[in-house]
């Protein structure tokens, strides 16, 4: 077979968009900014696995992690501008599972808390 170079860019933004739970996450956030407990009832994944990505999308200046100086302390995640530039993305996405995917393939049992 035919190797292909692909864009540098094009695949750091496939690792970044790729890695499991992280669309989904970027897709929560999309609704506005949320503290962590929203977005891990929305989503069926681990508080900690939650936690790593969400740390791996701040790095990224995707999402942004407001501290606010409140007793007890309000932690709030949101997308930056970068992270905003995403939602064309994630809504073709969306727009082509709903042509191309099976429903019966979105059920309870397909996904599972890592």
């Amino acid at each position: 077979m035919k190797s292909i170079d692909l864009c540098p860019k094009l695949q750091k933004s496939m690792d970044i968009i790729g890695r499991r739970w992280t669309g989904l996450i970027i897709y929560q956030l999309l609704q506005g900014p949320q503290r962590f407990s929203t977005i891990e009832a929305a989503l069926p994944v681990s508080g900690r696995l939650l936690s790593e990505r969400l740390k791996e999308l701040e790095q990224e200046g995707i999402v942004l992690r407001e501290v606010f100086p409140e007793t007890p302390v309000r932690i709030q995640y949101s997308l930056t501008d970068k992270g905003r530039g995403l939602e064309s993305v994630i809504r073709d996405l969306e727009k082509w599972s709903e042509s191309w995917i099976d429903s019966g393939d979105c059920g309870p049992e397909t996904v599972q808390p890592q």
